[in-house]
């Protein structure tokens, strides 16, 4: 009876080791999994950082009533572009022009009273040499005088005053530019220094505003008035509509100092708009172009796979592969650029990446092109 269940003992053992030797000797043949391989070619890139911008007017004016009074005249089309000193809003003028007319007339007699003091002070001082006339009557006389010196000056302050307010009834264009849409009507009554009548911005040259991380403040630096504004390719811009604007760029302002909450800085470039094809308030994007550019790395971008995001690449060693961050640039049609991470002469898994890990047996099948053959 012992005997039997010593037998039965080392049966089990048996096939317990028989069982954990079929469980290895499945983790060891693990499948290899069909992938499509392409190598790592090296090209002469350029290539263009891209910025979100939005153009600006170089000058730019609210137009506001600095007189109260009502809009008896508006003289422009909305839209249009307008010339300096050109006349666009009238505010009723009739009471300032009274006003106007009334210290002048104040100006012209405070002028006569002081001619006639004058010639009665020399009189006085003439009659004062030969003690012909009592000391009081030329003390009176030249106090007079000086009355009517200040008189005159208080009156040329008033026709001053005056001129001021009826100059500002009447509003012209302070710069050539365009004029947008009117805020009042005929007939409107302008509160001073409040009322918005209307916006004039200039078209020609036009800002361009973007901003960069601190990190590349020295890279601008270095661009920083280092290109023709009319032959070079350094800056250029993409419309709303992703065509290329035809002009290109010059650095006009790099910003006094840094936004401590996001770690950035405001660029300017400036642009021809000969076309009136840029507008203040529109988005673009800047595009940059990159001093890396040269011999770099181009990839499929398919063959890139993106975890918490950081890229990577599966790389051919043997038959199997090794995994390796690298450090993207910008897309080149269905191709991408890589900046840091490979050489150039290694041969990368393109398709079937999901299903690999770092290490994992490969086999290579035809890629689509060769099954199409």
């Amino acid at each position: 009876m012992r005997i039997s269940q010593v037998i039965i003992y080392y049966a089990l053992i048996a096939g317990l080791l028989s069982c954990s030797g079929n469980t290895a000797s499945n983790k060891t043949s693990e499948p290899a999994i069909p992938v499509t391989v392409a190598n790592v070619k090296l090209t002469n890139a350029v290539f263009y950082n891209s910025y979100p911008a939005n153009i600006v007017a170089l000058k730019e004016v609210e137009l506001r009533g600095q007189v109260s009074g009502y809009i008896t005249g508006i003289y422009f089309t909305e839209g249009t572009e307008v010339q300096p000193g050109e006349k666009l809003y009238e505010i009723d003028r009739r009471k300032y022009q009274a006003a106007y007319d009334e210290a002048q007339s104040g100006v012209k007699i405070a002028e006569d009273n002081l001619e006639k003091v004058q010639r009665d002070a020399e009189r006085y001082t003439d009659l004062d040499r030969q003690d012909a006339v009592a000391k009081q009557i030329l003390d009176n006389a030249m106090t007079d005088l000086k009355n009517a010196k200040q008189q005159v000056v208080a009156a040329n302050s008033e026709l001053i005053k005056a001129k001021t307010e009826y100059d500002f009834s009447l509003i012209t264009a302070p710069f050539k530019g365009t004029i947008g849409f009117s805020n009042v009507k005929l007939g409107a009554l302008i509160t001073p220094g409040q009322t918005l009548l209307n916006t004039v911005s200039s078209d020609d040259v036009m800002g361009v505003d973007f901003e960069i991380s601190e990190t590349e403040l020295s890279r601008f630096q270095k661009l920083d008035n280092a290109v023709n504004i009319n032959n070079d390719t350094t800056f250029r811009i993409t419309l709303p509509d992703n065509s290329i604007y035809p002009y290109s760029g010059k650095i006009s302002v790099i910003d006094r100092a840094v936004d401590q909450q996001t770690g950035t800085i405001r660029v300017r470039i400036t642009v021809p708009n000969k076309e009136r094809l840029l507008k203040p308030g529109m988005s673009c994007k800047v595009n940059v172009l990159n001093t890396n550019a040269g011999q770099q790395a181009l990839i499929p971008f398919r063959a890139v796979l993106e975890q918490l995001g950081e890229y990577s690449v599966f790389i051919i060693k043997d038959k199997n592969v090794k995994q390796v961050k690298v450090l993207l640039g910008p897309r080149v049609t269905s191709d991408v650029i890589v900046l840091d991470g490979l050489k150039g002469d290694e041969t990368i898994v393109v398709d079937g990446i999901q299903k690999l890990h770092d290490g994992a047996l490969i086999t290579i099948a035809p890629s689509q092109k060769q099954q199409s053959k």
